[in-house]
C-alpha cells in the first residue's frame, strides 16, 4: 500500500509507505494535491529552517503574482484568524509578534502553571479510576490541555466547554482537501471564538490579572504592542496547537505502550521526560507540515520552483534510519532524539515546554502510588484525518 492519506489502512499505519517514499527519492511529486512530498529527515529539517520557503506567500506576493487563486470571500474569517497567528506569519511580522508573545509567555509562566497541571492530571486520572475505566481520550487526554490553556488564558470555568469544539472545527481546515462543510464549520468557529476572545480582552483591559491575556495586553517594545487581532490569533493558536498535539500524543502514546507491554511495565516516573519524546517521535501527532516555495529550491536532484507547495513529512522524518538508530523500534530510553514533532527554525513550537509538562504530568498520574495498571479494553479505531492524526477513542480499564 502506497501513500494515501484518505485510506483508513494507511492512516492506521503510514510507516511502511514512508519507507517506500524514502527509497523513491528526496522529493516526490504527488499529483493528488499538487505537492512535492519530502520524506527524509535531513531535508525536512533543513527546509524548516530555509527562508526560501514560507507558511504564507502574501508577505511577498499577491495571489495572482504567485499563480494561486484567492480563497473564497466567505472563508475570510478563518483566514484572518489563522493568518495573524505565529504559525502562519513570516518575517518581519513573525519576529515582532513572537518577541511580544514571548514577553508574556515565559518559562516562568510555564513553571507557575506546573502545580495546576499536576493537580488537574491527578484529578482526571482519579475520575477515570473511580469509574473503573472508560475512554481515556475524553476523560483524561482531551480535558487536561484544554483546562491548562483555559487556566493560562484566564477563561472562566463555566466557559471552558466551548473551547474544544471551536478548536476541533478550526483544525479541520488543516487537513488535505477539506470539503465545504468542514470550511463552513471552521468559519463559524472562527467568528464565535474571535467574538468571545474580543470580549475577554476588553474585560482584561479594565481589570488585568495574572493570566496570559493580561500579559499580552501589557507586552510592548520599541515597535509597539500587539494588535487586538494578533492577540486573538495568538490565543486561538495556543489552544489549537497546544491541545491537538498533546491529546494525540497522549492517546497514540498509550496505544503504542499497549502494543509494547514490556516497555509499559518498565515505565517509571523518573524516565518520563525521555519516554515522552520517544513516544512523540515513534508515532508523530502532526504527520505533515506544508510550506510554499518562495524562491526556487533544490532538494537532491530536483529543483522545486517558486509557487510550488512542499509537504514536509514529519512522521517519515522521525522514522528515518539515516538519523535514528533502529527507528522502527520503540526505545523509551533513547537520548539521541532530535525529533521534529515540535518543528524547527523560526516556527519551532513556542509551547513545547508546556506540552512536555502536560504530557509528563498525564503519564505520571497513571504511575502514581495506588493507581493500578491500565489494560486496553478493545483495539481502537483511527479518526479519518491524516495531518493531525489520532484515535477516535481509547477504552481502558484498571
Amino acid at each position: 500500500m502506497g501513500f494515501d492519506p484518505w485510506d483508513a489502512e494507511f492512516v492506521a499505519d503510514p510507516y511502511p509507505a514512508y519507507r517506500e517514499l524514502r527509497a523513491q527519492g528526496r522529493a516526490i511529486w504527488w499529483e493528488a494535491t499538487g505537492q512535492w512530498l519530502v520524506p527524509h529527515y535531513a531535508d525536512v529539517s533543513a527546509l524548516l529552517r530555509d527562508r526560501r520557503l514560507g507558511r504564507t506567500y502574501l508577505h511577498r506576493f499577491s495571489h495572482e503574482e504567485f499563480g494561486r487563486e484567492a480563497p473564497p470571500p466567505e472563508h475570510e474569517p478563518f483566514h484572518v484568524l489563522n493568518g495573524n497567528g505565529l504559525l502562519d506569519l513570516e518575517d518581519p511580522a513573525h519576529g515582532r509578534v513572537r518577541r511580544l508573545v514571548s514577553k508574556a509567555f515565559t518559562p516562568r509562566t510555564v513553571e507557575r502553571l506546573a502545580p495546576a497541571v499536576e493537580r488537574l492530571a491527578g484529578e482526571l486520572v482519579g475520575r477515570l479510576l473511580a469509574d473503573g475505566g472508560g475512554d481515556l481520550l475524553t476523560v483524561v487526554a482531551e480535558p487536561l490541555p484544554v483546562a491548562v490553556i483555559a487556566e493560562l488564558l484566564g477563561v472562566p470555568e463555566a466557559d471552558r466547554g466551548l473551547l474544544r469544539p471551536w478548536s476541533a472545527d478550526i483544525c479541520g481546515m488543516f487537513e488535505l482537501r477539506p470539503d465545504e462543510e468542514t470550511a463552513r464549520r471552521a468559519v463559524r468557529a472562527s467568528v464565535e471564538f474571535s467574538a468571545y476572545l474580543r470580549e475577554l480582552i476588553a474585560e482584561r483591559r479594565g481589570r488585568p490579572g495574572e493570566d496570559l491575556i493580561s500579559g499580552l495586553i501589557a507586552a510592548h517594545d520599541e515597535e509597539g504592542r500587539l494588535s487586538e487581532q494578533e492577540m486573538i490569533s495568538t490565543c486561538v493558536l495556543l489552544l489549537n496547537a497546544g491541545h491537538e498535539a498533546t491529546v494525540n500524543t497522549t492517546v497514540n502514546g498509550w496505544w503504542t505502550l499497549f502494543r509494547n507491554p514490556d516497555h509499559l511495565a518498565g515505565l517509571r516516573p523518573e524516565k518520563l521526560s525521555t519516554a515522552v519524546d520517544e513516544l512523540m517521535r515513534y508515532d508523530t501527532p502532526l504527520q505533515m507540515f506544508e510550506r510554499w516555495v518562495l524562491d526556487d529550491v533544490r532538494v537532491g536532484d530536483t529543483v522545486i520552483p517558486r509557487g510550488a507547495e512542499v509537504a514536509l513529512l514529519f512522521g517519515s522524518a522521525n522514522r528515518d534510519p539515516s538519523r535514528f538508530e533502529d527507528p522502527d523500534v520503540l526505545d523509551l530510553s533513547r537520548t539521541d532524539n532530535p525529533h521534529l514533532s515540535f518543528g524547527a527554525g523560526i516556527h519551532y513550537c513556542l509551547g513545547a515546554p508546556l506540552a512536555r509538562r502536560e504530557l509528563t504530568a498525564s503519564f505520571g498520574a497513571f504511575l502514581a502510588d495506588g493507581v493500578p495498571p491500565l489494560k486496553l479494553v478493545r483495539e481502537p479505531e483511527w479518526q479519518p484525518g491524516y495531518v493531525i492524526r489520532g484515535l477516535r477513542e481509547l477504552l481502558v480499564e484498571f
